[in-house]
C-alpha cells in the first residue's frame, strides 16, 4: 500500500527574509556584489518577488543595518569568540551579523532573532554544526545589550577613509562623518510645488534647501503623490549643483551621466531643453518611465557620453562616476565594495569627461561638475587641474545666497561642499545629508 504524501513543511514565519538578507550579505562580503544589484534587476535575488512588502522591508533593513554596522559587529562578536569565525564556514559569521543587528538595532523580540538565526545555521550544510555556537552567542549579546548598542561609527569606516577624511577636513571633522554615516537616513523628495503641503501630508518636514524630508516607511510607489508625479526622490544635497546653472528656462542643456535621473527631472521641471546623456540602456529607461510619470519632457541618448558628439549647448552639467563616498549613509556597501587603489581608474574617467564636458559648450556657456564623493581628488583637485590645463575657463564662485543661505556648505574657492553632518538634528533620524561636490565653471566668449 502507498504511503500517503507528506504534505511540504510550512515556512516558519519571517525566515525566508532572513535567508534572502544572509544571502545578500555573502554577495557583498564574500562575491564583491553591489547592493543595488542583488536587489533590483537581472542581478537581483531570485526568491525576492516571494517576500511580502512587510518581508522585503525587513530584509532591505537588515541587510543595511549589518553593512552600516559591520566593524561594529565584527568587533562585538569577536569578544565572544575565542578561536574567531569558523573559518570551515563562512555562512555563521553571516549569520550572526544578521543575528546580532536584529537584537541591538531593530524592533525584534530576542528570542525570535536567536531562534532564527539558529534556523538558518541548520538549514546550511557547513554551519548546521555550529548552530549551539550561533545559539549561545546570540544569547550573550542579548544579556549584554545596554553594553554593546552605543557606538560612534569609527569602527563602521575602514581605516583608509578615516585616515584620507581626517587628513583633508581634520579629525574632528571625520569622526562627525563617520558617526553621520552609521545612522539610517530619512527619505529626501524634490517636489514640484507645495512643499509645505506636501511635508504636512507626508507627516515631514521642510529642509532649508526646500527639499521635504519624510519618516515614512514602506514602498516609495505606495506614497501620497507619487503616481501623479507630485516629487522624487533626492537626496537634499543632490538637488543643488542642478539649482548652479542658475536660471535655464528655453536654454538648451546637456546632462551628462544622468542617471538615476533626479537631475534632469530638476532642469526639465526648470523649462530647459534637455539632453540625458547615459551609457546604460536600462538605467536611462528608468529615466524615461520617471519622466512620464512626472509630466515632464526630455530627450534621451544612451551613449558614452566620452564619445557623444551634441550641442553645443548653453550649459552641461555632468555628475562624474565617481567613489561615491558621499553616499555611505544610502549606499552601505560603498566601503566595502570600494577601495584607495579605485580612485586612478575614476579620476583619470573624470580628467577626460571634463575635458569633453567643455567642448560641448558655447563660449559664455556655463559648466557644472559635480560628484557624490568626498575624496578632494575627484572634487576640488580635478577642478584645479582643469583651470590650469584648459585656459577657456574661468571660475564662477558659488555665493551662500544660492544655496539656500548655507555658507557652510561653500569652500574659500567658491565651491560647493557638502559634507554628511550638515544640517544636524537632536534626532539623527532627521539630520544629515550626502556628501556632494559641485563647482561653476564658464566657458569664456571667443
Amino acid at each position: 500500500m502507498a504511503r500517503p504524501r507528506s504534505s511540504p513543511q510550512p515556512e516558519v514565519p519571517g525566515l525566508a527574509a532572513r535567508k534572502i538578507a544572509a544571502d545578500i550579505l555573502d554577495g557583498v562580503l564574500r562575491r564583491h556584489v553591489a547592493l543595488d544589484e542583488q536587489l533590483a534587476g537581472k542581478g537581483a535575488h531570485p526568491a525576492l518577488p516571494s517576500l511580502a512588502d512587510r518581508d522585503r522591508a525587513l530584509m532591505r533593513r537588515l541587510a543595511a543595518t549589518v553593512l552600516r554596522r559591520l566593524g561594529t559587529l565584527r568587533h562585538l562578536l569577536g569578544t565572544f569568540l575565542e578561536r574567531g569565525f569558523p573559518s570551515d564556514a563562512p555562512r555563521v559569521e553571516t549569520i550572526l551579523l544578521v543575528g546580532a543587528a536584529q537584537i541591538l538595532w531593530l524592533d525584534v523580540p530576542d528570542h525570535a532573532a536567536v531562534d532564527l538565526s539558529v534556523r538558518l545555521a541548520q538549514a546550511d550544510r557547513r554551519a548546521a554544526r555550529y548552530a549551539g555556537l550561533v545559539n549561545a552567542v546570540l544569547r550573550r549579546v542579548a544579556q549584554n545589550r545596554a553594553n554593546l548598542a552605543n557606538s560612534d561609527g569609527l569602527r563602521d569606516t575602514p581605516g583608509w577613509l578615516l585616515k584620507r577624511w581626517s587628513a583633508h577636513y581634520g579629525a574632528d571633522a571625520a569622526r562627525a562623518i563617520a558617526t553621520a554615516i552609521s545612522h539610517e537616513p530619512a527619505l529626501d523628495l524634490t517636489v514640484k510645488s507645495d512643499a509645505d503641503g506636501w511635508a504636512e501630508h507626508l507627516r515631514g518636514r521642510v529642509l532649508p534647501t526646500g527639499t521635504v524630508r519624510t519618516l515614512a516607511q514602506g514602498a516609495v510607489p505606495l506614497l501620497p503623490g507619487f503616481a501623479e508625479g507630485a516629487w522624487w526622490v533626492q537626496d537634499a544635497a543632490a538637488s543643488l549643483p542642478a539649482r548652479l546653472l542658475g536660471e535655464v528656462r528655453g536654454l538648451a542643456v546637456a546632462d551628462l551621466c544622468a542617471a538615476p535621473g533626479g537631475k534632469t527631472a530638476q532642469l526639465a521641471h526648470a523649462g530647459a531643453k534637455v539632453t540625458a546623456v547615459d551609457r546604460s540602456p536600462v538605467r536611462l529607461g528608468r529615466i524615461v518611465e520617471n519622466l512620464a510619470r512626472l509630466h515632464l519632457t526630455a530627450e534621451t541618448v544612451a551613449a558614452d557620453a566620452l564619445e557623444w558628439q551634441g550641442g553645443p549647448f548653453d550649459a552641461v552639467l555632468l555628475d562624474a562616476p565617481c567613489s561615491s563616498t558621499g553616499t555611505i549613509r544610502r549606499h552601505p556597501d560603498v566601503p566595502w565594495l570600494k577601495s584607495e587603489a579605485d580612485l586612478a581608474v575614476l579620476i583619470s574617467l573624470q580628467q577626460r569627461l571634463l575635458d569633453h564636458a567643455v567642448d560641448l559648450l558655447k563660449p559664455g556657456g556655463r559648466l557644472v561638475y559635480c560628484v557624490c564623493s568626498l575624496e578632494p581628488e575627484e572634487g576640488e583637485r580635478q577642478i584645479a587641474d582643469l583651470l590650469a590645463r584648459d585656459s577657456r575657463l574661468s571660475r564662477l564662485p558659488v555665493a551662500p545666497a544660492e544655496v539656500c543661505g548655507r555658507a557652510e556648505f561653500i569652500t574659500p574657492a567658491g565651491e560647493l561642499r557638502t559634507l554628511p553632518q550638515h544640517l544636524p538634528d537632536p534626532d539623527p533620524r532627521w539630520a544629515g545629508l550626502d556628501g556632494f561636490f559641485a563647482a561653476r565653471l564658464v566657458r569664456n566668449p571667443a
